[in-house]
């Protein structure tokens, strides 16, 4: 690039160094702004960067300046993201298991450019997971995209949905496509999930993004919305454990005072705990839906949990008790 090509993009590059090399922590004397900018083949003398940095300042980049000793420093203050911001991030993004190890290395990446080299380095530290267990659907992102564009629009979408099998293969769930209203995602013991309207079922359902493959936008218009002008979010999510789906039942649960932070975890602080009949016990009753999920953490609780009530979940737990059993 010709150096007059250079020149022009002066202001560019004053921004370029004071965002990568300038930080709280990290500041540069205005000698050493012009020798960065050398590198990049400017010349600059200081009236000129007084002037480009009061620029940068009315464009609204927070640059600031302040003398220390006998020097005079600059360094950026404010970014689009706080370092602690892009932390939580970063967090969230390699512990998704349902976007995939390069797709989290790219986003990670995109990050780390919105703060200091100094900065960046403390999130390149903050990444290392061992053993995750990510998706493999490279496709994710588009699925995603789609469903979006599904909702923005009011249409209904068609996809295949997929299962593993014993041979580690993924294989269709049913012949033929699955067509559905999407509402909403969300976002569920480390799975992204689709609810929808399935109208010919009429109820509502949960779709893991990951599992679903070629996705088409529908020309119809998505139905159901009567069934979601009340819907929660959070409710459902809870009534539904690790999202797998059944009949919707008010259970009684009795307890141990001790497990009182495991029931407002799981339910929330609105349930009305009661005391129970048995010194040290106390109750409440939950929404949930009955399945082997549900039935699998009152076992995790040992002892320190019944089922009280309705008698159909206690004979559930009693016939799933007797059938372990039976296995050993």
């Amino acid at each position: 690039m010709p150096k007059g090509a250079n020149q022009k993009l002066k202001l560019y590059y004053l921004y370029k160094i004071l965002h990568d090399k300038t930080d709280d922590d990290h500041k540069l004397t205005m000698p050493e702004l012009q020798e960065h900018l050398a590198a990049y083949g400017v010349s600059a003398d200081r009236k000129s960067l007084y002037d480009d940095v009061d620029a940068l300042r009315l464009l609204g980049y927070d640059v600031i300046g302040e003398k220390d000793g006998r020097n005079f420093y600059y360094h950026m203050g404010t970014k689009e993201f706080e370092i602690a911001e892009l932390k939580l991030l970063v967090d969230a993004i390699q512990s998704s298991k349902f976007i995939t190890e390069k797709k989290s290395g790219e986003l990670i990446k995109k990050l780390t450019s919105l703060v200091s080299d100094y900065e960046a380095s403390q999130l390149k530290r903050q990444v290392v997971v061992q053993g995750r267990i990510k998706t493999m659907n490279e496709s994710i992102y588009y699925i995603v995209d789609e469903i979006h564009s599904a909702i923005s629009n009011n249409h209904k979408i068609r996809f295949d949905y997929f299962k593993w099998n014993v041979k580690k293969e993924m294989v269709l769930r049913k012949d033929g496509k699955y067509e559905v209203s999407p509402w909403a995602l969300t976002w569920d013991d480390e799975n992204y999930y689709l609810i929808a309207y399935d109208s010919e079922a009429d109820k509502i359902k949960h779709f893991r993004v990951d599992k679903m493959r070629g996705i088409e936008i529908c020309e119809d218009r998505r139905e159901g919305k009567e069934h979601f002008k009340q819907f929660d979010m959070a409710a459902y999510a809870r009534m539904n454990f690790g999202m797998f789906g059944g009949e919707e039942v008010r259970v009684k649960l009795k307890f141990k005072d001790e497990l009182v932070g495991v029931l407002i975890d799981r339910f929330g602080k609105d349930i009305t705990i009661r005391p129970s009949d048995k010194e040290g016990w106390s109750e409440a009753s939950v929404n949930v839906a009955l399945s082997n999920q549900f039935m699998g953490w009152i076992f995790s609780l040992g002892t320190d949990i019944v089922i009280a009530e309705p008698k159909e979940a206690v004979d559930w737990f009693t016939k799933d008790i007797n059938s372990i059993k039976d296995l050993y």
